[in-house]
């Protein structure tokens, strides 16, 4: 009876055991489904864009420098600045000049004084020679006595002339130390912005050493360079997409002003001045892009709409085989209208939700609406 007892003790397990475990396993839970637009990626040939940077600034500006070597005494204007046409921003110091001035005026005045003495000393010696001539005629004095009187008159003459000379170059001195003393006052050539100031008082000025620069109020023009590879299709007049970062992401359009003939030696490539429309602020100095066209090629384009920005990653919700969306990381390009280009991440064809908004569509199935 004790082994029949703890045998039952022992196969009773066994079989609570073996009738809980019937071979069956658990269903997985069904994937949670969606409601979305879906739309497709299409594979389609497009005008190649290449974007080129450069900086805005003015359409006419002056670099201002001195025309003389003197030290700085004021300097009247800052950077950001604007200033009128003749409105005075740097003062030199004159002292030198002003001597200089001084001493061509004294000199000036001694040679009219000298003139004016050289005048009454040619009349005398015309008025001797022409009494000399008379008693000439009359054979009352002789040949040599007249001869001499003559040179007289003629040296008289030709000191006058001397004179005459000399007070004209005295003249021109004068002139030209007032000329150079009017470099000492440096005036605005026209209505514009201080957009550079370089030299502080102290400073020695010289001749073609930059001082301050000045825009030109009035249009704008984005200066950038463009590849040689694209200058032969460029042409004076083409209007060009342009983004300009401190007027925000939409765009504007500049037109080709100016081409610069020389091509950069070391870079291989050519500059190209855009014409801005006026827009508000726009200011020289400003970082921009333009977007000249190239050749054609086969992109991967699909609706901006679809694309959702995951902190700084561009992403789309891709479906897969399984009928299943997928968070994918694309690279995108240039935006034609509506479209924008993929760069990789999408093959032709592939389906994607469309304006999926904030929702966390991973790993769920979509219901197509229409």
């Amino acid at each position: 009876m004790k082994l029949t007892f703890f045998s039952l003790l022992i196969v009773t397990p066994v079989f609570l055991i073996l009738g809980c475990n019937d071979g069956s396993k658990p269903n997985p839970q069904a994937p949670a489904t969606a409601q979305g637009q879906l739309v497709k990626s299409v594979e389609q040939q497009g005008q190649q864009s290449i974007w080129t940077t450069g900086t805005i600034h003015a359409k006419e500006s002056a670099v201002i420098s001195s025309q003389v070597s003197e030290r700085i005494r004021q300097v009247l204007v800052q950077a950001g600045d604007r200033v009128h046409s003749g409105q005075l921003l740097v003062v030199l110091d004159d002292a030198a000049l002003r001597s200089a001035l001084n001493q061509a005026s004294a000199a000036g005045e001694a040679v009219e004084k000298q003139q004016m003495a050289g005048r009454t000393d040619a009349s005398l010696a015309a008025s001797t020679l022409a009494r000399y001539q008379m008693l000439k005629d009359q054979k009352s004095v002789s040949p040599q006595e007249f001869d001499e009187v003559e040179k007289r008159s003629e040296a008289a003459q030709l000191r006058l002339e001397s004179l005459a000379a000399q007070s004209e170059a005295a003249k021109a001195e004068v002139a030209a130390t007032r000329t150079q003393l009017s470099y000492t006052q440096i005036r605005a050539p026209f209505n514009g912005i201080v957009t550079a100031r370089t030299a502080d008082p102290g400073t020695l000025a010289s001749p073609g050493v930059p001082l301050l620069q000045i825009d030109r109020d009035g249009p704008l023009q984005l200066n950038t360079m463009v590849d040689e590879s694209l200058i032969s299709t460029i042409r004076q007049g083409m209007k060009i997409p342009v983004k300009i970062d401190g007027v925000g992401h939409s765009e504007m359009t500049g037109t080709v002003a100016q081409i610069i003939p020389e091509a950069d030696p070391a870079s291989r490539s050519f500059q190209v001045k855009l014409d801005l429309s006026a827009q508000r602020g726009l200011r020289a100095g400003t970082y921009g892009t333009a977007a000249f066209q190239g050749g054609t090629r086969a992109m991967i384009s699909v609706p901006h709409s679809a694309v959702v920005m995951r902190g700084s990653l561009a992403c789309v919700y891709a479906i897969d085989t399984g009928g299943l969306a997928q968070l994918r990381y694309v690279t995108l390009g240039n935006q034609h209208g509506e479209q924008i280009e993929v760069l990789s991440g999408l093959g032709d064809g592939e389906t994607l939700v469309n304006n999926p908004g904030d929702r966390d569509l991973a790993g769920k199935r979509i219901e197509a609406q229409p």
